[in-house]
């Protein structure tokens, strides 16, 4: 009987799956799981690896209620005693926001860690097979126990919470703005110099809330706002500049769609700090919080949307309960 750790890898699709196709000239999904598995050498020395495809599309096409079936086999999956974490193979545009879903959905102590590829499978130099490598090795590792969900590339451990892809195309994307990383993978261990704090968990049977994101744009009104309401939203995030202020036109909106019971949740476009109550000048957040909307918090309008979604799916009545929902908002 093997003494090495088993590890599940999960595979979705993404880059680190594709080959270029010159019929399409472009990267086509091409490579199957096993696949993936069999070109990272020395993983067998790493784990015992089971792979596992989820599916095999381009992360654009990833969904919230995708999402929340992968986070349910992975919950299922981590049960096995034999089972020491999983991995997730993803692309690179949406891992941010998959991660974040599955770390709100999250209910063990053992490690999941999301990995993913800038250059596809058949690039002169691909990244895969390294991170899938290091997200093995950290997944099987005792170290990343109690550590929730996590993203790793170019040997760097990221919180779902806090990552976020910042370059669209150079390998060295992925950082934490502001709070950097948690952890790296080095060749002999993985080493980890702080925890990832105030993480949150919930458990909805299903995805029930729509939510959608109205950003600030300089000029607009409250249009957006209004069809969100008219499309039968539970939940609207509005992306707000700096301080989470917003242009005066969009205000009257939040009032008619706070009224109608439609949460509605302020957070910032910067990459650092949180939404407050420090102006008080037309479309400052005292203004739409005097309106009925309340505070996002750090996280990204893309996080907010999907922890919005998740507890109103999970706790209908809170969105009468502004106090309680900000609360759970604003960490």
């Amino acid at each position: 009987m093997s003494g090495k750790k088993k590890v599940i890898v999960f595979t979705t699709g993404g880059t680190i799956a594709m080959k270029y196709d010159p019929k399409v000239n472009g990267l086509v999904p091409a490579v199957s799981g096993e696949d993936l598995a069999a070109v990272v050498p020395g993983l067998d020395k790493v784990a015992d690896v089971e792979v596992r495809e989820f599916s095999n599309i381009a992360s654009p096409g990833m969904i919230p209620e995708m999402m929340f079936q992968l986070s349910k086999m992975i919950n299922e999956a981590l049960e096995s005693d034999d089972v020491a974490g999983a991995v997730v193979t993803h692309g690179t545009d949406t891992v941010e926001e998959t991660s974040y879903m599955l770390d709100l959905l999250h209910q063990s102590e053992k490690p999941v860690v999301l990995t993913a590829a800038m250059r596809g499978a058949g690039d002169t130099s691909p990244d895969g097979p390294a991170n899938i490598y290091c997200a093995v090795k950290t997944a099987a590792s005792e170290e990343a126990r109690g550590k929730g969900v996590m993203v790793l590339l170019n040997e760097t451990i990221h919180a779902a919470g806090q990552v976020r892809k910042t370059h669209s195309a150079n390998p060295a994307t992925f950082a934490s703005p502001w709070w950097g990383p948690i952890g790296y993978c080095d060749v002999d261990r993985v080493v980890f110099r702080r925890e990832p704090l105030n993480r949150q968990t919930f458990a909805p049977e299903s995805l029930t809330a729509r939510v959608d994101i109205v950003p600030a744009q300089t000029g607009i009104g409250r249009d957006y706002i209004d069809y969100a309401v008219a499309k039968g939203c539970k939940g609207i995030i509005v992306e707000g500049f700096g301080r989470g202020n917003i242009p005066p036109m969009m205000v009257e909106g939040i009032k008619d769609a706070t009224d109608k019971g439609v949460v509605v949740v302020i957070t910032t476009r910067t990459h650092g700090g949180r939404p407050y109550q420090v102006y008080a000048y037309p479309g400052s957040v005292t203004d739409s919080r005097n309106k009925g909307a309340i505070r996002g918090g750090e996280t990204s309008a893309a996080k907010a949307r999907l922890k919005l979604m998740v507890i109103l799916s999970e706790k209908p009545e809170l969105a009468g309960n502004r106090e309680e929902l900000e609360k759970l908002m604003d960490v």
